[in-house]
């Protein structure tokens, strides 16, 4: 028997099946068992009760006769969560994000583990897919475990009220969860251009903190930029220019101009980011 009878014509193995190289569970597994994955999800868990214990010692309480959102933060357990959210989404969610996706390809490269990887052969769009799925697991759990927490704490300390904002408002406890739950995925796909960007700069370079760096220093800079009101309406086409849009659904009745122009802004930044993204990591030289 010879060897042309043994080897397929399209020079592949016999079973050997792209879609089978690797499975999700096994990347999400191994992702999961990282050190950077326990701390940040870590972090997120005890923000909560490090700002409750902030109230406690600083005495910031419901009767301070103030309506700004530190005093409300104390009205009851929305209302934490709201604060809690408040405080984290302009830096801290970006910084996580962009943790997961800017590490994914660039920590492969630094431990020389890609090639290995990709001679299994794993097809690089494979890989970027399954990297991609995890980081945005792992992202939106980090987003859930922060919420569910900080709420659990939020109402064991300050009772199950009702939402009150600045402006007099109200909403019943398990509406403002309902809303809340509105607000959860406008924020995560306000975060889909920080995710995009993280995974593009994680296949320029072989450094992850050279990728998550990048990733938080164009978040701060697209932030510096807009506070220039001088931009005027110039301002709307930056990335992450509506990240707060989602105090909206805090509302009786919710506005959704901000939030359908802030989530199509995030989709087309994300788009553009990933598509380069693929298109760099598909010519990538990574035996170098």
């Amino acid at each position: 028997m010879t060897d042309e009878s043994i080897v397929p014509a399209d020079g592949r193995a016999d079973g050997y099946r792209a879609r089978r190289t690797l499975p999700l569970r096994t990347e999400l597994v191994r992702q999961c068992k990282r050190r950077r994955t326990h701390l940040a999800l870590g972090f997120l868990a005890a923000l909560p009760l490090i700002l409750v214990a902030a109230f406690a010692i600083g005495g910031t309480g419901p009767n301070t006769g103030g309506s700004d959102l530190i005093d409300l933060a104390t009205r009851s357990g929305v209302n934490f969560t709201v604060f809690t959210l408040l405080m984290s989404v302009g830096f801290l969610l970006i910084v996580v994000v962009a943790l997961f996706f800017g590490d994914s390809v660039a920590s492969e490269a630094s431990w020389s583990s890609l090639r290995y990887l990709l001679a299994i052969p794993v097809p690089r769009n494979r890989l970027l897919q399954q990297k991609a799925i995890v980081s945005a697991l792992l992202s939106v759990v980090a987003l859930i475990l922060l919420v569910a927490v900080a709420l659990t704490v939020g109402t064991v300390a300050y009772g199950a009220g009702a939402l009150v904002t600045p402006f007099g408002d109200s909403l019943g406890y398990w509406e403002a969860i309902g809303r809340l739950c509105l607000a959860l995925t406008y924020i995560a796909v306000n975060l889909i251009w920080v995710a995009g960007l993280a995974m593009l700069l994680s296949v320029l370079t072989d450094a992850p903190l050279g990728a998550v760096g990048g990733t938080v220093m164009v978040s701060i800079l697209v932030q510096i930029l807009d506070q220039i009101t001088a931009l005027d309406h110039w301002r709307d086409y930056l990335p992450g220019h509506f990240s707060f849009a989602w105090t909206r659904f805090l509302a009786p009745t919710v506005d959704w101009h901000d939030m359908v122009i802030g989530s199509f802004s995030a989709l087309a930044y994300g788009a553009a980011f990933a598509v380069t993204a693929w298109f760099v990591f598909a010519r990538k030289d990574i035996t170098s």
